[in-house]
């Protein structure tokens, strides 16, 4: 397996969990915008973290009920 193997795979790796980052947080901003609004304001991303992960973890958990 060649490097430019290893370096395409790592790249999409990357490029998908970003994507899903960013679909998160626009999912987060839309449906709890009280919370972005608050971790904004104080300056602390620990609640929007928080929030981030519960978020995909109910998106990976419906995925693995659908399957």
């Amino acid at each position: 397996m060649g490097i430019a193997r290893v370096s395409v795979s790592l790249f999409a790796t990357i490029a998908v969990i970003a994507a899903m980052l960013a679909g998160a947080t626009i999912w987060l901003l839309l449906t709890d915008p009280v919370t972005v609004a608050d971790a904004v304001n104080q300056g602390g991303v620990s609640p929007l973290i928080s929030e981030l992960a519960d978020a995909l973890f109910a998106a990976f958990r419906g995925l693995l009920r659908y399957l």
